[in-house]
């Protein structure tokens, strides 16, 4: 099965997968592996133009949205 989220709020809409190459951008900058991700936890709070996300349980970080 395929799936897609899309956010929306207030006029603007992001996709998970802008969201998760964001991160991904993040991962690779601090040194990391793509590879090593193993787990990714995306929580999604459009009022503060965010998604927070914990990779790993572990490594935890925030991305704007917008």
């Amino acid at each position: 099965m395929k799936t897609s989220l899309f956010v929306e709020y207030q006029g603007l809409q992001v996709n998970e997968k802008d969201i998760v190459t964001k991160i991904k951008e993040i991962w690779l900058n601090d040194g990391n592996k793509i590879k090593d991700i193993k787990d990714l936890k995306l929580y999604v709070k459009p009022e503060d133009n965010a998604c927070y996300y914990v990779a790993n349980g572990n490594v935890a970080g925030k991305v704007d949205l917008y």
